[in-house]
């Protein structure tokens, strides 16, 4: 299955060159401004345009996670204009990418999960760390709060930031978010219960009980939330449900893009 995921990915990354030609990109998702006429189109420098396709094709290779010797890639180039036959098919080229990125994917994984183990057993030793599952889900009182406590089945509002073990952040709320428990990773439900109105918590996710090696985060990341509680529960209507859902495949979306660059 896994390598079913690459070898869409590896068409993807290799196709979207392509699609700007084909017109299946509007002017917006390509944020380029809209040709509203003839004239504009006559005035287009094919040369600056060529040269900037050649920039697209370099971000679509680097988003493939490979490397690429681009005098290579170049000289395919060349040696398709001039006709001459690839060394591999179209086929065969892309389940060899899709391959080496699995191989990388496993690698990464490996490594991934053994830094989340290592810094889990050093973490639980510090004095003001609590840990609600076993090396797996860690929390710090950043702040203590005072207002209402969360419970499992409520639906908190929160302010975030999220991190990756090296401090890159992947996510944050920009606003106030809600963030219904039953739709969250078991981690970040776990650390949130508890929490008083006011509190301030980090917490410390194993990747069991956040991503594991599934979805566009890297495989087996260990995360850490900085989290705010403002709400203990919120009331939403069906029109805050929906917009919730939306909020949440475009954060999974946004994920993978970061993965893919």
């Amino acid at each position: 299955m896994k390598s079913n995921r690459f070898i869409r990915a590896t068409m993807l990354a290799l196709g979207v060159s392509i699609l700007p030609l084909s017109g299946q990109l509007n002017a917006q998702e390509l944020q380029i401004e809209t040709v509203e006429s003839i004239d504009s189109i006559q005035n287009l420098d094919v040369n600056q345009v060529s040269e900037s396709f050649g920039h697209l094709i370099k971000k679509n290779i680097e988003s493939l996670g490979l490397d690429f010797d681009v005098e290579l890639v170049i000289k395919g180039i060349e040696d398709a204009v001039a006709g001459k036959q690839s060394p591999l098919n179209e086929n065969e080229c892309i389940q060899a990418i899709s391959l080496i990125q699995e191989n990388a994917f496993q690698k990464q994984s490996t490594i991934n999960l053994q830094l989340a183990e290592e810094f889990m057993a050093t973490n639980r030793m510090k004095d003001d760390v609590v840990e609600l599952e076993d090396g797996k889900v860690q929390y710090q009182i950043m702040e203590i709060g005072s207002g209402e406590a969360v419970e499992a089945d409520f639906t908190p509002t929160i302010r975030y930031t999220g991190e990756f073990a090296d401090g890159s952040v992947f996510a944050s709320s920009k606003d106030d978010e809600v963030l219904p428990l039953s739709e969250t990773i078991p981690g970040l439900a776990k650390a949130i219960i508890g929490m008083r109105e006011g509190e301030k918590r980090t917490a410390f996710i194993h990747p069991e009980f956040a991503y594991g090696d599934s979805g566009y985060m890297p495989p087996n990341s260990l995360l850490t939330f900085h989290i705010e509680l403002v709400k203990a529960n919120t009331q939403m209507d069906e029109n805050e449900e929906m917009v919730i859902d939306q909020s949440l495949e475009e954060l999974a979306l946004q994920e993978g893009e970061q993965a893919l660059r």
